[in-house]
């Protein structure tokens, strides 16, 4: 019976290398070695010179290639015969003999990226139709998952973040109208941070850390927008209406406490009712009210 296995994952680890002016220290040293075999040679006529001439030579064409210069934020990834040797993420001049390092060896920015995904039309936690987006900052933490546990990091980035997008948009309604549950319109920092969790965690395995992530477009799709419109205005009237009146009720409230209190006039229940009445339609009116004055018995 067959069983599939996973190959571990790379970690990165630091590269042993040399320091730039003692490759150039090596080389001239090859180099001038290389030229008192010739003059040896040339002098003595003995064989054991030109075999110093070719081992000089070989080890001048094996030492000039093997130069690297790595600036602030950039790693480089050593790699020999298909092996991970070590990343060198230290800015400087440095050097290693083998010149078959050259060949493999790879280059990767470990500065901040950032970059905004394309508009992606989602049906929302309801099923109602939006249109999405949102930028991602992001960058290379470890160069080693990066080179080697996926082909191309940067294009796996961008397609994890958009399918990170799309699922973010089916978790949640677009907008909450009853005001007890998460809704992409109203919570943004907690849509926010869900995002950023999800991508990170879809990441990892690229040696990718995200920075920050944050929603740049929403709205419902055309064909809905006009009466999802309608139905937030709605909303919101309803809302201030509610307000309005639990003002007003507050205001009466207080009014009759204070002729009670003051004894300034004493009301019944059938008189309490009336007022009642009366400083609600004032108050509550959104047109300006015209007083009429009752100089007589309301009976």
């Amino acid at each position: 019976m067959s069983q599939s296995t996973t190959s571990p994952s790379v970690d990165e680890h630091p590269a042993t290398a040399r320091s730039g002016p003692l490759g150039i220290a090596a080389l001239l040293a090859a180099i001038a070695g290389m030229v008192g075999s010739i003059i040896l040679t040339a002098v003595t006529a003995n064989g054991l010179g030109a075999i110093a001439i070719v081992a000089f030579a070989l080890l001048v064409a094996a030492w000039m290639p093997g130069h690297y210069l790595v600036q602030p934020n950039r790693a480089l990834v050593l790699i020999l015969f298909g092996r991970y040797i070590g990343t060198i993420d230290q800015p400087g001049w440095y050097w290693t003999p083998n010149p078959f390092t050259k060949l493999e060896s790879r280059k990767l920015s470990k500065r901040v990226h950032n970059f905004q995904t394309p508009v992606s039309k989602i049906n929302d936690a309801e099923g109602n139709p939006i249109e999405i987006a949102a930028v991602v900052v992001w960058r290379v933490v470890d160069t080693a998952r990066a080179t080697f546990e996926v082909d191309d990091y940067d294009d796996y980035v961008v397609v994890q973040s958009e399918t990170a997008i799309r699922h973010l948009g089916t978790q949640y309604p677009y907008d909450d109208f009853d005001g007890d549950s998460v809704s992409l319109r109203a919570d943004p920092d907690t849509v926010a941070a869900t995002l950023h969790e999800e991508l990170q965690d879809r990441l990892d395995d690229a040696g990718v850390e995200v920075v920050e992530t944050r929603l740049t477009h929403l709205a419902y799709a055309t064909e809905i927008a006009e009466a999802m419109l309608r139905r937030q205005q709605a909303s919101a009237v309803v809302a201030a209406r509610r307000k309005i009146v639990e003002g007003a009720v507050g205001m009466v409230q207080d009014a009759l406490e204070l002729l009670s209190e003051h004894d300034i006039v004493e009301l019944d229940e059938e008189r309490k009712a009336t007022m009642v009445s009366n400083l609600l339609v004032v108050l509550t009116s959104e047109q300006q009210t015209t007083p009429v004055v009752n100089a007589g018995s309301i009976y």
